[in-house]
């Protein structure tokens, strides 16, 4: 396994001072290192194109080569910009690109076993790499050239100034500690919250969650009352669009219940999602603890901004913010039966259950259960 520190430090030598991107589990010991060791040149991006675009900033204001990290599902949100701008028929952008490979193939091309929204974007990401001509070296935990391949794909960008990126393997770095949680008071954490949720709300309500720990926690707590799956779409990948999901739902089935169940992180990736929300009927949960806390519990700038304000400002009817579990109860009692689309941020602390779970349905039963309910229901 290769040390965060020294990996680091050899960037740093290689003339890396500057990093943007999104945290990824395969990458947080090296996201942790970059955020204690480069502090002011590190910005932890809202989504992935983001970081591409700040990045290309940088060039221009230094003619450096900045460093973005991201997850390989990330690719989809950084080929616009790599593509229209970085690239070499554009502006000829150079730029360390640093991916995690979820999903990965090993030596034979066998798929290694992840969760199955991993399955496609492993299967493709270094096809996608070779597709828009930017070059890529793979390491992983066995590697013994791993400074050397990263210094030579340094030297190409910085020749042929051009994107060109390091693919990494599951367990690749050694452990690094992660960043101190955010010190609140908050009293509740993301789990209690959503059993609470699940109390308060009517019975034909149907549920969309966002990706990571918070979809694992309904999951399991449907489980833990011995309630069924089939109100229920977890959305165990695309990282942002859980809100856009539920607005394409309430387009076809206005009459259905439907909540969003958000997190921070997820709701600032895609913010202007907020203005096509604000056409539908639903309730908009925001579970913010102000962390990335699914992949490493690296900070984002949830609890920095006035979330609340910014969705009035996008044409929600009302949205306000709660920490209390009482306050759940008297916030969706008092939008009860309201048109338009209504906000609650609920602040919660951070921290999971260390045997928390993972969906123990397949997606396409998941899917099916979640489509034949929502369609009875429409026909009662």
């Amino acid at each position: 396994m290769i040390c965060p520190e020294i990996f680091y430090q050899s960037l740093h030598n290689a003339g890396i001072h500057f990093f943007a991107g999104v945290p990824d589990s395969l990458l947080k010991h090296l996201c942790a290192c970059i955020t204690k060791q480069a502090q002011e040149q590190h910005v932890i991006t809202a989504n992935e194109g983001g970081a591409v675009a700040m990045a290309m900033g940088y060039h221009l204001a230094t003619n450096k080569i900045p460093c973005v990290y991201m997850q390989n599902s990330g690719l989809g949100h950084a080929i616009n910009p790599l593509l229209s701008m970085a690239d070499t028929d554009v502006y000829s952008i150079p730029m360390l690109l640093i991916v995690g490979w979820r999903g990965e193939l090993d030596l034979w091309n066998q798929q290694i076993p992840d969760e199955p929204q991993h399955k496609k974007q492993g299967q493709v990401t270094c096809k996608l790499l070779d597709t828009m001509y930017i070059p890529y070296q793979v390491i992983g935990p066995e590697s013994q050239d791993a400074i050397q391949s990263m210094q030579s794909l340094i030297e190409l960008a910085q020749k042929e100034s051009k994107p060109v990126a390091l693919v990494i393997r599951k367990n690749t770095f050694s452990f690094y500690p992660a960043p101190q949680p955010i010190c609140s008071s908050y009293d509740m954490t993301r789990e209690q919250a959503i059993s609470k949720l699940l109390s308060c709300l009517p019975k034909e309500t149907f549920v969309v969650s966002t990706t990571g720990k918070t979809s694992r926690e309904l999951f399991e707590l449907r489980d833990q009352q011995n309630i069924g799956h089939d109100q229920d779409f977890l959305v165990v990948g695309s990282m942002g669009h859980a809100s856009q999901i539920v607005a394409g739902i309430k387009h076809c089935a206005p009459d259905k219940r439907v909540v969003c169940l958000d997190g921070d992180g997820s709701c600032l990736m895609h913010l202007g999602s907020l203005t096509n929300n604000a056409a539908y009927d639903f309730c908009h949960i925001v579970l913010n603890n102000g962390a990335h806390e699914s992949v490493g519990g690296q900070p984002t700038l949830g609890l920095s901004i006035n979330l609340p304000q910014i969705a009035l400002g996008c044409g929600y009817q009302s949205a306000i913010s709660i920490e209390t579990p009482d306050e759940i109860l008297t916030a969706l009692d008092a939008i009860q039966g309201l048109s338009g689309a209504h906000m609650v941020e609920i602040k919660i602390k951070q921290g999971s259950r260390q045997d928390l779970g993972r969906p123990t349905l397949s997606n396409d039963k998941m899917k099916r259960l979640f489509q034949q309910k929502i369609h009875y229901s429409s026909a009662t």
